[in-house]
């Protein structure tokens, strides 16, 4: 299995373990999209080019407030939430979900997932 077929499948089980996961992506810090399994209308380069870019605003921020290493981000919208987790050194793993979603199943999932992730790309 190539790398590219099993991150797909990681991502797969990842959506597949809640129905309050709407899509989720694996990009680089530099922005660059690695794997996603988004819904038809999202734009992949523009979603991994704003990742790059809050994740630095992340980094910045928690190195400036003293606050260790940037684990992970969290944005709550109107219509559901967008969290961004560390895989590994090279990749940031993203998940967008319904407003109603258990977070904390969420991010025991993304955990394991971003855990497989960094298996795959090292």
């Amino acid at each position: 299995m190539t790398r590219k077929e099993q991150l797909d499948k990681a991502l797969g089980s990842l959506q597949a373990a809640s129905a309050d996961i709407e899509a989720c992506a694996v990009v680089s810090e530099d922005g660059l999209i690695i794997a996603s399994a988004l819904p038809q209308g999202l734009d992949e380069e523009r979603i991994a080019a704003m990742s790059a870019v809050l994740l630095s605003m992340g980094s910045r921020t928690v190195g400036e407030l003293q606050r260790g290493e940037l684990e992970q981000l969290f944005v709550k919208g109107s219509e559901g939430y967008i969290v961004m987790s560390h895989a590994g050194p090279h990749g940031v793993l993203i998940t967008l979900t319904s407003k109603t979603a258990k977070l904390g199943l969420i991010f025991l999932d993304m955990s394991r997932c971003a855990g497989d992730i960094e298996k795959i790309l090292s």
